[in-house]
This record gives C-alpha cells, structure tokens and sequence, in this order.
C-alpha cells in the first residue's frame, strides 16, 4: 500500500461524546454521526464529517471504566498508516517502544495496534481494509474542517525523529530555531512536509502529539472555542509560510490545536 507514514485518521477519546460532539460541531463546523459497530469492544463509535462529503474525517469514542482506571484521559490520537501493522509493532519494541495494545482487527475497518516511542508519546499504527468500488469523494488538503499538521512534543528531537524516520521513512525538512525553546524540526512524508518536532516543555508532564484542525478563520474560530467552555493556551499567532494557529483544551481536558490561513 502507497502512503505509509501518513496520518491517515485522528480520533477523540472523551468522557462525553455528545458533548464533545457539540462542542467540535460549534468551533469547526464538523457534522457528528454515529458509526456502525465499528470498534473491537463494541462500543458506540462516532464519526465526525465535513458537511457535504460521505468521508469523515475524524472519529469520537468514549473512555470506558477500565480505560480510565489504566491512565486515559480526553485527548486526541493519530493514526499512522502502515502496510503491515504487526510487523511494524514489532518494530517499535526493537527500537525501544512500547506497544500498549497488540495488533486488533476492527472487522470490516482494518487492524490497528496502540503504540508509544521510546519517550512515551502514543500513536496508532493502523491498515485499512479498502472498501470496494470507488472510493468517495475526500475534501482538499487544507480546507475548512481537515487535519493539517501533525506536532510532536518530544522527550528528545533528535531521538524522536531517528525512531520515527526508522519507522516510516520520514525525512528532516526544515528546521526552525526558536532561540531557548530549542530547534522546530518540520518531518516529511513522501516528500510533503506532514508535522513538525520540538523539545516539550518543562511544565508538560510527558511527552506527547497534538493535532491541528484546520478552520475558516483564526480569530473567529478562537471566539466560537471561548463561546462554547473551552478555551486558548497559547496564540492566536502567525507562524512561517503565513499561517494563523491557536492552541487550545476544550472543555473536557483534551487538547487540540486549529490553523488558518485567514486572521
């Protein structure tokens, strides 16, 4: 399969995803509906869409009991595709990481593993099954609604990108030095810039990725986040290549990040 390395999916784990769904509905205009059974439990599980496509472009779950009382808390995860996901579980233990669900089929979906490189940050490894017939029709890279970068706070940059370019074949593309916060490296996939890297902060517990929505316009976009109980950590600001970000939690605890092109 073409593409490994990309993002291919990200998804909320939440403690109330109707409320988490109204939430996301309100700050980016995403459609929320709920999926067949789609998870290897049972549980419900919840797609968000760009209103106008079939494809979602996110999904929702809630964090059951056992999950809580292992340490899961609201946050976003991405999903990392992979051509062979059991080989690749493999992998990550021979290069220090840990793997902290084995390799799962999701019938009908695909077969994912939870994950973690050698600093803790979790990520989902994860081959789909390929529906048949055409496939529908997605939204463009960038557009309101879509994912559009992909941000690591590491334990460490240099060891962080030598696991992951093992991996996934990532490569180093620019770096940008931030003076005390040390050098934000941007990685690529395929020859298209996908995330970038930086040291994480001495206040953040552990390391850890986070995920930027794109939205129609920054500001407008930070109102509706204030307006609906969440609220920004950091920005609104301007970042190389002329774009607006923000960082924020929304009013569960999970953070999540959104970027635009329009102030």
């Amino acid at each position: 399969m073409s593409g490994e390395g990309i993002f291919l999916w990200h998804e909320l784990m939440c403690n109330d995803p109707v409320a988490a769904g109204a939430f996301y509905e309100a700050v980016v205009g995403w459609k929320v509906s709920l999926a067949p059974n789609t998870t290897a439990s049972g549980d419900e599980y919840r797609v968000f869409s760009i209103p106008g496509f079939e494809m979602g472009v996110a999904g929702m779950m809630a964090i059951r009991p056992d999950m809580a009382a292992g340490g899961v808390r609201p946050a976003w995860v991405g999903y990392i595709l992979a051509d062979d996901v059991d080989a690749k579980a493999r992998d990550v233990v021979n290069r220090c990481g840990t793997v902290h669900m084995a390799p799962t089929d999701i019938p009908g979906i695909g077969r994912f593993a939870v994950v973690a490189d050698p600093h803790g940050a979790t990520f989902y490894i994860f081959k789909p099954k390929m529906p048949d017939g055409p496939m529908p029709e997605m939204p463009k890279p960038g557009s309101p609604g879509t994912f559009g970068w992909n941000e690591l706070y590491a334990g460490d940059v240099e060891e962080a990108f030598s696991f992951y370019s093992a991996l996934f074949g990532w490569s180093k593309s620019t770096a940008v030095d931030m003076d005390a916060m040390g050098v934000y490296q941007l990685f690529a996939c395929g020859g298209r810039d996908i995330g970038g890297m930086m040291r994480k902060m001495d206040q953040m517990p552990m390391p850890f990725w986070n995920y930027y929505i794109t939205v129609d316009a920054i500001d407008a976009a930070v109102e509706r986040v204030k307006a609906h109980g969440g609220s920004i950590i950091n920005g609104p600001h301007p970042v190389p290549g002329g774009s607006w970000i923000a960082q924020g939690i929304d009013p569960q605890g999970a953070m999540f990040a959104l970027t635009s092109g329009t102030r």
